[in-house]
């Protein structure tokens, strides 16, 4: 991997990794700021406001942006999550200095036109009702909010529907300028990129990225709890999760195999478990998120009215089980399958922008395949086993169910299952 990085006056970073024998390019910005940056009174704002980006600058009305990118046959777009908001491009090789001036325009000179907003506006709250109307979508919300209550990290990032109506122009841009630093951004591209010529126009294109410091966001504090929704559902779904790791603990790479050895494929004993061997749920898989200071693990798992009764136990004990021992073959099995997941992601542009992005926010510097490979490949039974019992003994389980769940034990009950 020939990755090379420079520092502009204002702060910015640039970072390319080219890959020659391509005939395109993945063009983006990774930005260090996304739902836990935000108050209480401006919940759902860094959401609406990457929306807002694409309706329209100073010289480009949003049809304009849609239509320019089009028209070489790349497409634009972007995303918010809890710590990030990126805006990314792929292009062909000689329309990436194109891709630089969309991107470079919609950060520093979108104009949050009056009616664009209200359209927006409109749209983010559809697509607020949409998540409340999709129940698997709705239990991770319940889960977050239940596991970090009363805090950033643990709210919506769409935030609530009454407040993103509520949202102004004025409101948009003081956010914009108070978050959107250079210092607090990375332009990666990867691809058929070369190095000082990407450098030599993000100078010019990114002249306008106020400078300064932020205020740091809240830390993470895992709290931990239950919550229950009544729904008339056909399924009940649940998630039973713990206090996790950040991205750079030790630990995070064993926690990565070990979610995968428990419930990241058809090999992996829950679903072995749950659904091949006792037919109690269609899905059934673990998670590892992580954060800069924190992060969570657990179980989700869909099941009939009447299957949710036995489908706790048999997850609990999964659970503790994997505690206790675990074979050398899984554990070979699910390396294997992290470092497929590695080398094949070498195969996508954006993916690979994607990856350089989030380390250098993340540790200022990327991690080289081969790092990442070896400390996966330094991982065996005996620490995956120490890793489970940090994780799941002795923690407050947070459980999120939603749907026909009067057959679900009580929460002092499932958290006696992990004692």
């Amino acid at each position: 991997m020939n990755v090379q990085i420079a520092t502009l006056a204002n702060g910015l970073r640039v970072v390319s990794d080219p890959v020659g024998h391509l005939e395109t390019a993945s063009l983006g910005l990774w930005i260090d700021v996304g739902a836990r940056c935000e108050s209480e009174e401006t919940n759902g704002i860094s959401h609406l406001l990457e929306h807002m980006a694409f309706k329209g600058t100073e010289r480009r009305s949003a049809r304009d942006i849609a239509e320019e990118i089009e028209a070489v046959g790349g497409h634009l777009n972007a995303y918010t999550s809890r710590e990030t908001t990126a805006y990314y491009a792929k292009v062909m090789k000689e329309d990436v200095p194109l891709a630089l001036d969309l991107l470079a325009d919609i950060l520093q000179h979108s104009t949050f036109d009056s009616d664009e907003l209200e359209r927006e506006r409109a749209v983010v709250i559809q697509e607020i009702a949409q998540v409340n109307d999709t129940p698997d979508d709705l239990v991770f919300e319940r889960f977050q909010e239940t596991a970090y209550p009363d805090q950033p990290i643990g709210r919506s990032i769409l935030g609530p529907p009454e407040q993103v109506g509520r949202y102004t122009r004025d409101a948009l841009s003081a956010y914009m300028d108070a978050h959107y630093r250079a210092h607090r951004m990375v332009l990666v591209g990867s691809g058929r990129i070369e190095h000082e010529a990407l450098v030599g126009a993000a100078e010019a294109a990114f002249t306008a990225l106020p400078a300064g410091a932020v205020e740091a966001s809240a830390a993470a504090v895992y709290g931990g709890g239950d919550c229950r929704m009544t729904r008339d559902l056909e399924q009940a779904h649940l998630v039973v999760g713990f206090d996790g790791i950040a991205y750079d603990d030790d630990d995070f790479y064993t926690l990565q195999v070990l979610s995968t050895l428990l419930g990241g494929g058809m090999s992996s004993r829950l679903f072995q478990e749950v659904r091949e061997r006792r037919g109690l749920a269609y899905s059934v898989f673990t998670f590892a998120s992580s954060y800069a200071d924190g992060g969570v693990f657990g179980v989700y798992a869909g099941a009939g009215e009447g299957d949710l009764a036995e489908l706790v136990p048999v997850v609990a004990d999964e659970l503790v089980k994997v505690c206790e021992a675990v074979g050398d073959d899984e554990v070979a099995r699910a390396r294997a399958q992290l470092k497929a997941g590695l080398l094949m992601s070498l195969e996508s542009t954006q993916a690979r922008a994607e990856r350089l992005g989030r380390h250098m926010l993340l540790f200022g510097r990327p991690l080289p395949i081969a790092e990442m490979i070896e400390r996966v490949d330094a991982i065996d039974a005996d620490v995956v086993c120490r890793t489970a019992r940090r994780i799941l003994q002795g923690g407050r389980p947070t459980v999120a169910a939603l749907g026909p769940i009067d057959g679900l034990e009580s929460h002092d009950a499932i958290c006696a299952r992990f004692a």
